[in-house]
């Protein structure tokens, strides 16, 4: 059968941009249909928007510190409608560059929404066109659920805002409730308080940032509780109402929040229901994620998928690399497992955490018996700064052979000093290649080859 496409991409996101060039600079007839803009989630509503914000909100935070070092900047004063202003031209630049790239690869760029009708048949929806392709592939992403766990809808929801519509208020919520323990929730938290508005955030864990090591979560409550804002642990929304301009939301610990916008940041859901995926014999997870082999592969042979619509790491790197994995296996006869190990996360607060490798608990989960060095300082910044700000380095290490199995960050530029040692854990150093690594000075990143010190030892 002879098909319109060699390939057909549904989402315009990092993995599905980046799957449709390489594809199309193989030969590759390629057609992708994106039915907002090109970019997606990173692009548009995630990534790049939220560390422009994170900027935006460090700045009060370095007027403080200037003082220490001799400078007066007088009244600082800050503008919502010129921070959304100059985001919004930054995005539109991005996304221009995102949609000339695709074409300049010879992609064939749809506007439009498409719909599974059968295995190798697509219909653009507002065009009503359909199409054929021999190969498809599923980057449609997720987006911002306001149901905690599988059902519970909490009444008054819909009053609430998510990280979607937090990149476009018309104005700064002078209170600001936010409902998460996730990365997307504690740096929301974070930016809002950096640019002036009162925030308390509400998790039912006992602490925020599951799946990060322990220490790390530690070390974020106190930072925030330092901070002044308002960190409710064990807690959860039971209602939510609206009185005049106000918002109230009453918790099940019996207290009832005013405030003027509520974040729910509580979890993402991939962008599968309206897709007909069953049309196409695509079979789904129990959160309606697309289930894919270890080559992103379909049940569908013909069909992968990529990004966080599989809910696998649900980071823009881990797509943009699934996504090269799954040309290198459907175009270039090179089957390519992407690897998901020793993939280095960031959580933009401030500070910052970053991470790369397993944490204390996992390894010892592994059977690992480890050795950890740990090291607490004050940054040499905060000493004329005078703020009381500490940096927490943490290295977790297999006992018997010294390779370096987790490293982890909380401190300033935590994201930048993680992305080199993501290098080293994945050429697999050992604690002696640290050491053997001489210091840059004067750096908070040198503590990393300058602890020498064991902290303490674990067994399984």
């Amino acid at each position: 059968m002879k098909y319109d496409y060699d390939l057909f991409v549904i989402g315009g996101g990092s993995g599905g941009v980046r799957a449709s060039r390489m594809a199309a600079m193989t030969g590759a007839r390629v057609a992708l249909a994106e039915e907002w803009r090109m970019g997606g989630t990173c692009v548009i509503r995630g990534c790049i928007p939220k560390k422009l914000f994170v900027y935006a909100s460090q700045f009060s935070e370095n007027v403080k510190d200037a003082a220490g070092y001799g400078w007066d900047f007088g009244d600082a004063k800050f503008d919502w409608p010129t921070l959304i202003a100059n985001k919004d031209r930054e995005i539109a630049r991005l996304e221009g560059l995102y949609a000339k790239n695709v074409a300049a690869a010879g992609v064939t760029v749809f506007a439009d929404r498409a719909v599974f009708e059968d295995e190798h048949t697509l219909l653009l929806l507002n065009a009503g066109k359909r199409v054929t392709a021999e190969k498809i592939l599923i980057a449609t992403g997720n987006t911002p659920t306001r149901e905690f766990g599988t059902s519970h809808i909490i009444p008054g929801g819909e009053l609430c805002i998510t990280s979607n519509e937090a990149f476009n208020l018309k104005e700064l919520p002078r209170r600001v409730l936010v409902a998460g323990g996730g990365y997307i929730a504690l740096e929301f938290a974070h930016i809002f308080h950096g640019l002036g508005s009162h925030v308390s955030l509400v998790y039912r864990g006992d602490k925020p940032l599951r799946g990060f090591d322990n220490d790390m979560r530690d070390a974020l409550c106190t930072s925030m509780q330092t901070r002044g804002l308002d960190v409710m642990l064990g807690c959860e929304f039971t209602k939510i109402e609206k009185f005049g301009d106000c918002l109230y939301a009453e918790t099940n610990k019996g207290d009832v929040i005013e405030c003027d916008q509520i974040l729910l940041a509580i979890g993402r859901q991939p962008n599968t229901n309206a897709l007909q995926v069953h049309k196409a014999g695509v079979e789904l997870g129990r959160k309606g994620e697309v289930k894919v082999d270890g080559y992103s592969r379909t049940s569908a042979p013909h069909i992968w998928a990529v990004g966080d619509v599989t809910d696998r790491m649900q980071l823009t790197p881990v797509a943009i690399h699934e996504a090269m994995c799954f040309v290198e296996t459907a175009f270039k006869n090179n089957p390519t497992r992407p690897d998901h190990n020793h993939v280095p996360s960031a959580v933009f607060t401030t500070p910052e955490l970053a991470s790369v490798g397993m944490t204390e608990e996992k390894a010892l989960g592994l059977g690992h018996s480890i050795d950890v060095y740990k090291s607490t300082f004050r940054p040499l910044l905060h000493t004329l700064g005078g703020r009381e700000v500490r940096t927490l380095m943490k290295l977790v290490v297999d006992a018997p052979s010294g390779q370096v199995l987790g490293c982890h960050i909380f401190g300033d530029h935590a994201a930048e000093i993680v992305q080199a040692a993501a290098i080293a854990l994945n050429l697999e150093a050992t604690k002696a290649d640290f050491d053997r690594t001489v210091a840059l000075h004067p750096t908070a990143a040198e503590e990393l080859v300058t602890m020498r010190t064991k902290s303490y030892s674990k067994t399984p």
